[in-house]
């Protein structure tokens, strides 16, 4: 048997019956602070276990009803499954019967069922003109089809129904994800004597056991569990729809705040500007100014900040959707698709509410340029937010692009598990396109570089990763993917294309090899040969770097080179009339050389491990 975890919200004008009826489902008061009870009325939200059957655990959240505790009770709603807006029928649809709907509708709630109470207290004609009332405010709304029940907590009457049909609802509802990273948004903090530190809240997604080391957020302080408890039953583990209680060490209640979120990974980051969808209620009582400062509440966060229109300098009254922005005062921890209420402080009053696009925002221009971008923003798939990702940053790991694109990380590994992506050795992944065209870039940059420098072997790889303004990571893969491809070749640290072999131009180039060649094993400086030749320094140092690197040349002092077709020539004349040893006299008089040529010469013969000098002699290590 799969045991499946639900959060039920119980919503309503204050004193139409909320607590009384979670007492009629769950046997619990959820009334539990001392001015709740002398004022008859909810503060805090109040929770309650409700045993339906063996394979449903349900937690009841009985939120305040009356406008001074609104905010609480948006931080109840937070996370529930299914909403029970609860209307009496002795005084039908009140003024925050309309507001709970609105802040339900605004938080994307998509079950809801109403609960029509103390109808023994009224006559058939006054129930019926508060169900007429009921319709008409559900008319026009996404709730338009939810059942009405009819009950009376005191007598009981009608509460095995609403039982029944609380299970039948929650049959066809889709389970939070208990699979991905943990995330609890933290609604109250206190402490017990002699356990320390305890949390509440409801397990947005993920599960928590004993073992898992947390963080709490934005302070990032490291958190350790010491128990885990479910409506006062200690248990092992704890999973997304669970209401939950953890004994903590790590943190004070003084260091808590109702809003932080505990997480077990990395995927999660804090934010102080977030893009988001709104959606107004139908009317404000003063118009909403660009830059209006505004309350934010989500999850169980409650954050100042203010509104920036891209397209708009104020709105009172809209029926459209609004892409905007909305710029905090203090940091707070959110995911992409999670759902927001906007209110205002004065006059106090809720302004609308939505989902956030894009929980890492950035400051934009005013204009249409940003508005379609939002738009696209909003609208792309989970596959499309990690390409646009990729196509930006080009490289980035996996734990980057949870983070960045705010996705599960079951969600983002299955997606580049997909034929579209590279992995780039260990340092993260790359569209399948962006390495085609850097590894063209690449490949286009030596053709040029051949091109400008004919002479040269290739370009030097840190030259290359220099002028390439990209990941370096990204092109070292690219590199060795050419050279395993066949398409690049390389000579110790020289990059070339495949087919690139260094050349010498018809011209003076030419001439001056053609001179040295003539001039056998007794070349004049190489400042001569430029100078007859009449080229400037950048090709005559060119000529001679590709001399010696394509070793047609060899150095015969500092500024002297000599055609290796001499050095031949010179070395197989001295071998066929040496011995295994000779002298520098023998050696003058077969090469018919001065000094002036002899020692650098046969320093070469030295350097190439030709000849080993022995006391003023050579010997022939290879002849």
């Amino acid at each position: 048997m799969t045991e499946v975890y639900y959060t039920i919200g119980m919503a309503g004008h204050i004193d139409h019956g909320k607590t009384t009826l979670t007492k009629a489902l769950t046997g619990v008061d959820t009334d539990r602070l001392k001015e709740e009870k002398e004022r008859n009325i909810s503060i805090e939200p109040g929770f309650a276990p409700l045993l339906l059957n063996n394979e449903m655990h349900i937690s009841i959240v009985d939120v305040p009803g009356h406008e001074r505790f609104i905010r609480q009770m948006i931080a109840g709603v937070a996370g529930i499954d299914l909403v029970l807006l609860v209307i009496a029928a002795d005084e039908g649809v009140m003024p925050q019967t309309k507001e709970h709907l609105q802040i339900l509708k605004f938080l994307g709630i998509k079950k809801c069922m109403i609960v029509v109470s103390k109808i023994e207290r009224v006559e058939k004609e006054l129930l019926e003109l508060a169900v007429d009332e009921i319709n008409e405010l559900l008319a026009d709304t996404d709730y338009k089809d939810a059942p009405i029940l009819y009950i009376d907590s005191l007598s009981r009457n009608g509460i095995p129904e609403l039982k029944q049909a609380i299970q039948k609802e929650l049959k066809n509802l889709n389970q939070r994800n208990s699979h991905g990273s943990f995330r609890l948004p933290i609604d109250q903090a206190f402490t017990v004597q002699g356990h320390g530190t305890v949390v509440r809240g409801t397990v947005f997604e993920g599960s928590v056991t004993k073992d898992s080391p947390l963080t709490l957020l934005p302070s990032e302080k490291k958190i350790k569990i010491r128990q885990i408890q479910v409506h006062n039953q200690e248990t092992k583990q704890a999973q997304a729809g669970q209401r939950v209680a953890l004994n903590i060490t790590g943190a004070t209640k003084d260091e808590i705040r109702r809003g932080d979120v505990l997480v077990d990974s990395e995927n999660f980051q804090v934010t102080n500007m977030i893009d988001v969808s709104l959606q107004l209620v139908s009317s404000l009582s003063i118009p909403l100014k660009q830059r209006s400062p505004v309350k934010l509440h989500v999850g169980t966060t409650e954050a100042y900040g203010k509104i920036i229109f891209f397209d708009r300098n104020e709105v009172q009254e809209s029926t459209d959707e609004i892409l905007c922005q909305i710029r905090l005062d203090d940091e707070i921890v959110v995911c992409r698709g999670d759902r927001f209420i906007l209110r205002r402080s004065t006059p106090v009053e809720t302004l609308g509410g939505g989902w956030i696009t894009q929980p890492q925002a950035q400051k934009y221009r005013f204009g249409e340029e940003t508005i379609n971008m939002l738009k696209k923003q909003k609208e792309r798939s989970p596959s499309e937010i990690i390409d646009d990702l990729l196509q930006t940053h080009k490289l980035l790991s996996t734990l980057r692009l949870i983070q960045l694109s705010s996705l599960q990380e079951e969600e983002v590994k299955e997606i580049l598990s997909s034929g579209s992506y590279i992995k780039v050795n260990e340092k993260g992944y790359s569209l399948k396109r962006t390495v085609s065209e850097l590894s063209a870039t690449i490949l286009e940059r030596l053709i040029n570089y051949h091109k400008e420098f004919p002479l040269r072997i290739g370009m030097s790889k840190a030259e290359l990763l220099q002028e390439i303004k990209q990941d370096k990571n990204l092109i070292e893969y690219c590199i060795n993917v050419l050279l395993q491809n066949n398409a690049m070749k390389k000579d110790v640290q020289y990059l070339s294309v495949v087919t690139f072999y260094p050349s010498l131009p018809k011209g003076p180039l030419e001439n001056i090899v053609d001179s040295l060649l003539n001039d056998a094993i007794q070349p004049r400086k190489w400042g001569d040969y430029i100078k007859e030749a009449a080229i400037k320094n950048p090709a005559a140092n060119e000529l001679k770097s590709y001399l010696l690197k394509t070793k047609q040349a060899f150095l015969l002092g500092e500024d002297t080179l000599v055609h290796k077709n001499a050095v031949e020539k010179a070395v197989a004349k001295l071998q066929a009339q040496t011995n295994e040893r000779f002298s520098l006299t023998e050696a003058k008089e077969i090469l018919s050389l001065s000094r002036k040529y002899l020692i650098p010469f046969l320093e070469l013969l030295d350097e190439q491990q030709l000849t080993l000098r022995e006391e003023g002699n050579r010997v022939w290590i290879k002849k």
